[in-house]
């Protein structure tokens, strides 16, 4: 199969969303689409797939001009779209989830399980994957539901399968093994369509890169003729003279010290500390327990013993109203379902934190709140009409700023950021990069969790690495490699 869009344009109201784009997909290639958050990429994958209609330009499928009525349509004719949500219901089985709304049935118009259960299971080794259909969902590894959304897309026969952010949430070990699926796709002749801001994988996994940029076609290359740097000044229309920002710290006293932390089976005997200005990663596999350390310490999640000392102070953590009065902000991973309320107002969402410090005798003062917000805002750089508009219209990299706003906005002088630029754009990357470098210079301590070795390595001053609910070491950012990281994050321990 292939497919090309011809100078597709989209308006919402006054919002050029996508203007004569350009693009083209072969059965049998794997392409990159690639560009900030807001460049179009979605809508013109929306619009693809019949999710949304173009307000002009053509749709040519192996030389025929058609339109697709709606994602069911444009499935029925082999275009699939695993977003970068999963449309999986958690309590339902595997083979429940795979055949939903598709079931087989017999000629009485009974459900043909055998029939089912052999579809599914000739499906899955064929992407070599021995998952039980009979598990719940919610049960299953995150890889292993990727896997899942790829079987089905199988079961319609694809012929163009697009990804959006397929590894957002996938371990190492999973990304590999997505991979390896992928590569037997392509030999199969299905083309694939790869959405990522990672640009490690799409240089590792991809034949050819389009590159979006406030919704035009900006440029198209064969990877293997182009360069990170390419690519990224593309995406964002200049350079990025380094990717991180250079780090000059200026350390001072002890801001945060845990000793002997343990929560009985989660994690063990966690002690270290960090001074202000300083920034700390926690490196590790997922599950390893870097994350549980973390909501303990911020009284989201109980622990059993341990010490914790904020500013050479002893204080006990039993919630996170406890951590916030001792200046402790928490970003978390899952900034949709515990860092924003989505449909509330973005002042709303900055604000929360930070009530008690506009009100007076039970009165709030918004005229001082709604200047504080909109400071915030513009520091921030936050892209949206107004401080009015939900947190749920912003892009992935503004809600992240609006997490980050809300705990700037308290004062926090501990900050514990866990994943702060998963599924963040390139450009945007930079700016919480600045921002982090511009807090740490006025003295806020902040401790980074990250799955990305190259963000780990790339900035920050010190790094702890957590094995299994145990710290296996710490390397100094100055000596580190990403074989050192993961020498620590399976188990092992570095050479003397």
């Amino acid at each position: 199969m292939k497919i090309e869009l011809k100078g597709i344009s989209k308006s919402f109201d006054q919002n050029h969303v996508l203007k004569d784009v350009n693009f083209s997909i072969n059965g049998g290639q794997v392409k990159a689409l690639m560009g900030e958050n807001g460049a179009g990429k979605s809508t013109l994958m929306n619009i693809l797939t019949g999710l949304l209609t173009a307000d002009s330009g053509k749709i040519i499928v192996d030389g025929q001009e058609l339109t697709y009525k709606n994602a069911f349509d444009a499935e029925q004719h082999g275009i699939s779209f695993i977003h970068q949500e999963m449309n999986n219901f958690a309590e339902m089985t595997v083979i429940e989830n795979m055949f939903l709304n598709k079931e087989l049935k017999t000629k009485f118009g009974m459900l043909d399980d055998k029939s089912m259960i052999a579809k599914a299971t000739q499906t899955l080794e064929q992407l070599d994957a021995n998952i039980d259909l009979t598990t719940k969902i919610g049960d299953l590894s995150v890889g292993n539901q990727q896997i899942i959304e790829i079987a089905k897309s199988l079961m319609n026969d694809t012929k163009i399968l697009i990804m959006d952010e397929p590894s957002a949430a996938l371990t190492e070990t999973e990304i590999d093994k997505m991979f390896t699926i992928i590569r037997k796709l392509k030999q199969q002749g299905v083309g694939i369509i790869y959405i990522s801001h990672r640009m490690q994988e799409i240089f590792e996994i991809t034949d050819e890169i389009t590159v979006m940029r406030d919704g035009l076609t900006v440029a198209n290359y064969k990877t293997a003729e182009t360069n990170i740097h390419q690519i990224v000044k593309d995406m964002v229309g200049r350079d990025l003279a380094d990717f991180y920002p250079e780090r000059q710290p200026h350390y001072g006293k002890t801001r945060l010290k845990i000793a002997n932390f343990t929560s009985n089976g989660v994690f063990q005997d966690i002690s270290f500390s960090v001074k202000e200005g300083e920034l700390l990663a926690f490196s590790g596999l997922m599950g390893s327990g870097r994350t549980e350390i973390m909501r303990a310490l911020f009284g989201i999640d109980h622990y059993d013993t341990g010490t914790i000392w904020v500013n050479n102070k002893e204080v006990k953590i039993y919630n996170p109203s406890d951590a916030i009065k001792h200046g402790i902000g928490f970003l978390t991973e899952n900034r949709k379902e515990e860092g924003l309320i989505l449909d509330a107002a973005i002042a709303d969402n900055i604000g929360l934190p930070s009530l008690n410090e506009f009100s007076k005798h039970g009165l709030l003062d918004q005229k001082n709140e709604n200047t504080f917000i909109d400071l915030l805002i513009k520091r921030l750089t936050i892209k949206t009409v107004d401080r009015t508009a939900t947190a749920r219209s912003l892009s992935g990299g503004n809600q992240q700023k609006v997490v980050l706003a809300k705990w700037v906005g308290t004062g926090s002088q501990i900050l514990i950021l866990d994943e702060p630029t998963r599924g963040v754009d390139v450009g945007a990357k930079r700016e919480i990069y600045d921002l982090m470098n511009e807090l740490t210079d006025r003295g806020v301590a902040i401790i980074m969790i990250s799955s990305d070795l190259q963000e780990v390595i790339g900035f920050s001053d010190r790094i702890i690495v957590v094995y299994e609910g145990q710290i296996t070491g710490e390397i100094l950012t100055s000596v580190a490699t990403q074989e050192k990281v993961m020498t620590l994050a399976t188990g092992g321990k570095l050479d003397e």
